[in-house]
Order: C-alpha cells, then sequence, then structure tokens
C-alpha cells in the first residue's frame, strides 16, 4: 500500500468522507467500548436495586410500630412478595449481563423494559393497601427517580426513551387502578392517578433530554475519535505517552492499530515546544514509513489532528510480545532464539542502512506470531520514534521532544545511557539483552530502581546466561550473546547483518515451521490480536517485586 504524504500532517480532513445510510449510522455511533462500559453499569444497578428492594421491605416492617402505635403488625403483605420478586429478578439481570454474550445494545434495551417493570413494582408497593382518604395532591414518586438513573445510565435514543420513560411513568396511575379500583370508579381512578402523579410525567421529558445529551456526548466522543480514514474502535493499552486502540477503515473494513500520543506531551502550553515536536514527528513517521522489511510492523497512515494529537495507523497483528511470551511460557530453546533474533536482526538491518536507530529495543517491542501461514514470524514494533544519525539536525528526537528518555533502563547500551552519540550497536546491545532474556527467562542484571538499572549497564559485566538458574545453553551462542553485551561498542558485532550471521554459524539446527505451529496450537493467546504499536513510554521491562520472584526460579524452556 502507498504510503501517506507529507501533507497529511495538518488538521486531519475526512479522508474518506461518509456517505450513505451505513455510513451516517457510523458516524452517530456511540463507541462500542462506552456501550459496553455502559451494559456494565445497568448490571450494577440491577444488582444496587437487589439489595434496596430488601432493604426498604426490611425497614418497612421495623419501623412500621412507630407510624401505627398500638396497631397490630399486618404480617406478610401483597408488597412484601413484590419486593422478594423484584430483587430475584434484579439478581438475575445482573448474572445474566455478565454471563450473556449478546450485544451492549441489546442490554440498553433490555434495560428500558427492566425500568419499565421496576416503575410497575414500585407503583404496587406504594398503592398497595392505601385508603382512599390517603391520596394526595401532585408528589415526585420513586418513579420519577427511577427514570432520571436510566436516562443517565442506560444511554438509549431520546425517542425510545421518552416512549419508555412514559410508559413508566403510567405505572403509578396503573396501580391505582388495580390497587383501588374496587372503591373507586374507573374515571375517578384515572383521574385521581393522573393529577397525583403528573410530575412523574414531567420528569419523562425531563428523561429524555437526559439521554439525548449523554448520546450526544458519546457521538462527540466518536466523531473526535475519526483518524483520517480510520475510526477508533476498544482500547487496547495506555502507557505514558497515549493510547493504542484497534480501528478499521471506513472504507477498507481493514483491521489495524492507532497510536495516540497525547497532546500535552507535544509541550504542554509551550506552542513553540509542540510545533517542535510536530516537526520531529512529522520527519520521523515518514522514515518510519519508508521501511519495508517484512519484520518491520507496517506503518499505514500518520497525521495529526485538529487537537495536535499525533496518530500511528498500524497493522493490527496476531500473537504476542516477547515479553509476554517469555513471562506466561518460560525461556525459549536455543534453536528458537536463534530463529527470532535473525528476523529482527533484518528488520534492524534496512533500518540501520537507511541511517535509523531504533534505541528502544526490548521484549516488549518485538512481536512474534502468525502472518499468513508462518509461525513464529517477528515484526520489530515501534518505529515511530527512530532517530537519524545521518543528519545533524536530527540530533534531537520526537521522544525526548516529548520529555520521554529514549530507551528502556533493563536494556540501554552502556553509550547511550552516557548521553554519548549511538550508532547501531546501540540496538545491537539491546538485542544482546533480549536474547539474554529469551534464553534465561532474567534480564541482564536485577535493580531496584532506573538508575541503579542503568548504573549496573555501565559498570558491571553480564553474569553468563548458562550460570543464571542452570540454564543449558551452547557455548557458541553464549559467546555471542556477552559479545553483544560487550561495554564498547567497537567489541560488538558491528552490523545487525554481522550479528545475523553469527547467529547463523552456530549451527545450531532450524526451528522449524512444524515445529512453530505445533506451539502455537497448543499455547494460543488469550488475546489473538495485538496492536502494532508497542511501547507508549512505560518502562515495562524494568521488573517489580513479583517479577522478581517470578525470575528466581528457571521455567521450563519451550
Amino acid at each position: 500500500m502507498k504510503m501517506a504524504q507529507p501533507d497529511l500532517i495538518q488538521p486531519v480532513p475526512q479522508t474518506t468522507p461518509a456517505s450513505g445510510a451505513l455510513s451516517r449510522t457510523r458516524e452517530r455511533a456511540i463507541p462500542a467500548d462506552l456501550l459496553r462500559e455502559a451494559s456494565g453499569r445497568i448490571g450494577i444497578m440491577a444488582l444496587l436495586a437487589s439489595a434496596l428492594w430488601i432493604v426498604g421491605d426490611v425497614l418497612w416492617h421495623v419501623t412500621w410500630p412507630s407510624f401505627h402505635p398500638g396497631e397490630k403488625w399486618p404480617g406478610l403483605r401483597v408488597p412484601d412478595a413484590i419486593a422478594a420478586a423484584a430483587s430475584l429478578s434484579s439478581v438475575g439481570l445482573f448474572v445474566y449481563i455478565r454471563r450473556s454474550k449478546r450485544s451492549p445494545q441489546f442490554f440498553l434495551r433490555l434495560a428500558l423494559v427492566y425500568m419499565v417493570l421496576t416503575c410497575f413494582a414500585i407503583g404496587v408497593v406504594l398503592h398497595w393497601g392505601q385508603p382512599e382518604s390517603s391520596l394526595q395532591g401532585p408528589v415526585i414518586s420513586w418513579v420519577g427517580v427511577v427514570l432520571l438513573m436510566f436516562a443517565a445510565i442506560a444511554p438509549n435514543e431520546p425517542r425510545m426513551m421518552l416512549i419508555a420513560a412514559l410508559i413508566a411513568a403510567s405505572m403509578n396511575p396503573f396501580a391505582m387502578i388495580i390497587t383501588h379500583g374496587q372503591s373507586m370508579s374507573l374515571v375517578n381512578a384515572v383521574g385521581s392517578g393522573m393529577l397525583m402523579h403528573y410530575p412523574d410525567f414531567m420528569l419523562a421529558g425531563v428523561a429524555a433530554v437526559i439521554s439525548r445529551v449523554i448520546t450526544g456526548l458519546g457521538r462527540q466522543v466518536s466523531k473526535a475519535r475519526e483518524m483520517g480514514s480510520y475510526q477508533l474502535g476498544e482500547l487496547i493499552m495506555r502507557g505514558g505517552m497515549g493510547e493504542v486502540y484497534k480501528a478499521r477503515h471506513r472504507m477498507l473494513a481493514r483491521p489495524a492499530a492507532i497510536k495516540l500520543i497525547r497532546a500535552e506531551m507535544l509541550g504542554g502550553q509551550d506552542p513553540a515546544a509542540a510545533d517542535v515536536a510536530i516537526t520531529r514527528f512529522h520527519r520521523e513517521a515518514e522514515a518510519a514509513a519508508n521501511l519495508r522489511s517484512a519484520h518491520t510492523v507496517e506503518l499505514f497512515d500518520f497525521g495529526v489532528t485538529e487537537d495536535q494529537t499525533l496518530y500511528f495507523v498500524m497493522e493490527l497483528l496476531e500473537g504476542m510480545d516477547l515479553e509476554s511470551l517469555v513471562r506466561e511460557h518460560g525461556p525459549l530453546s536455543a534453536r528458537r532464539v536463534v530463529h527470532i533474533l535473525r528476523q529482527a536482526c533484518e528488520s534492524l538491518e534496512e533500518a540501520h542502512l537507511q541511517g535509523l536507530v531504533h534505541r528502544d529495543i526490548k521484549p516488549a517491542n518485538i512481536h512474534l506470531g502468525k502472518v499468513g501461514v508462518k509461525h513464529d514470524f517477528v515484526k520489530v514494533l515501534d518505529f515511530g520514534l527512530v532517530k537519524s544519525v545521518l543528519k545533524e539536525d536530527t540530533h534531537i528526537s520526537l521522544a525526548t521532544a516529548v520529555g520521554r528518555t529514549p530507551g528502556t533502563p533493563s536494556y540501554m547500551a552502556p553509550e547511550m545511557a552516557l548521553g554519548e552519540s549511538v550508532d547501531a550497536r546501540a540496538d545491537i546491545y539491546a538485542l544482546g539483552c533480549v536474547a539474554y532474556f529469551l534464553l534465561t527467562g532474567k534480564l541482564v542484571f536485577d535493580a531496584e530502581s532506573s538508575l541503579q538499572m542503568i548504573a549496573k549497564h555501565m559498570r558491571n559485566e553480564p553474569v553468563p546466561p548458562s550460570l543464571r538458574g542452570g540454564v543449558d545453553i551452547p557455548e557458541g551462542l553464549e559467546q555471542l550473546v556477552l559479545k553483544c553485551l560487550a561495554k564498547n561498542p567497537d567489541d560488538r558485532p558491528r552490523t545487525a547483518d554481522d550479528l545475523s550471521q553469527s547467529l547463523a554459524s552456530t549451527r545450531l539446527g532450524e526451528w522449524t515451521q512444524a515445529e512453530a505451529a505445533a506451539w502455537w496450537k497448543v499455547r494460543q493467546p488469550v488475546a489473538d490480536a495485538t496492536p502494532g504499536g508497542g511501547n507508549l513510554g512505560t518502562d515495562s521491562a524494568l521488573p517489580d517485586s513479583s517479577r522478581r520472584r517470578e525470575s528466581s526460579s528457571t521455567p521450563s524452556r519451550t
């Protein structure tokens, strides 16, 4: 696919104009993740209602003697049975929402039915056993409160909400007809019910207005999430610099991942700093877009929205990153590590030949999965924040422009930590750290903080990986990994291609497609789609206490 041209860096136009009823519906739809959150709130509200039905009924019996001194306790009544039935049905709705696979839109419609039934139960409980003399002037009952709650929590279309709210408000007069039908004429019962409860009907109109406001805000969110020709969907991950969302091209229906870098990361309230960051984003995104290696995540599009949010549109990958792979399944076999590293070297070699240094190679930025019919296919991620070493005016990259320290301490080359100029050999050092992690399930160094980690990478010599928990590693591969971890860049492999050739010369045997396919068949990841966005500015590679405990033992090799 032809890549985006530089003129994309501007307030994003509607590059794919919507046309037809389907497009208009999509433009006006509330985002799916917000609908799911709303359906979840309906379940919580049902559970709360279940408790209130029981508590309210019990409190009525407890306080009854105080309001009716000297009178005989009435015992169990029809309203008690209604409260119990309403409580049980509310619990049933909660369980159904939690377990059902139906769409959020279905649950929003179901909530309206639940609202009407709840209002009917409230009306019967309020009027059951009340003498005709107890009827009073206009009042706002619990029915009105329920209408307002549902309007705010279950964002249905305003017209549908108005119809359901009017039906629900009618439940109070309907309950009066049922409970007082024998002592009053039908005309009097209807007239008294409408007169007494007309405030509830007024609140039905208010509920429709609230619903219109809520759905309008949801549509504004949906419109704000439009990035060029792509429509944002479900949030995949959130990090220090922004978010990654699933996305879909509005015309091609092609799945993608969109990585957003928030506007506040571009210099805060300083317009000049934001302009500098956008200029660097433009330059670096163009450079990343020119990478064509099959093992580099494909960049479909990039741009800047009207609110100065930067975005990258990338392919949506199937599988998992190497950090998740090792954390969940343990260290990898030597043959498989070589297979992975050689593919990563191919991606880095192309970048290095174009004068680009990745500067944040780590397991979380190397994805492993299925591409076409090939398993264990490597994709190197996060090329959106690379640094060019060929032009003097690119000394500072977007990463530093937005206040982010380039690199991850657990995988940072000593020269990078010292602030010296870096070249391809900084990525080779990081790839050596990745190899160490894949073979042992442990970081090269253990540290309690980022500063301690950086200091160890600058001063300490790594323990050979074969000595970390008794892991069996071929000597040739171990020596090559330690060579990549040399403090002096001149002592490391000169290029990624040199490293790839040295890996091939270890002659450990090929990790075959049959083996890879068999592995994935047994151990499919929980989520079968992974963003092509990689790191979001979080130091996920620096282990917390739980990760250090996990690394203390040697998991089985896969």
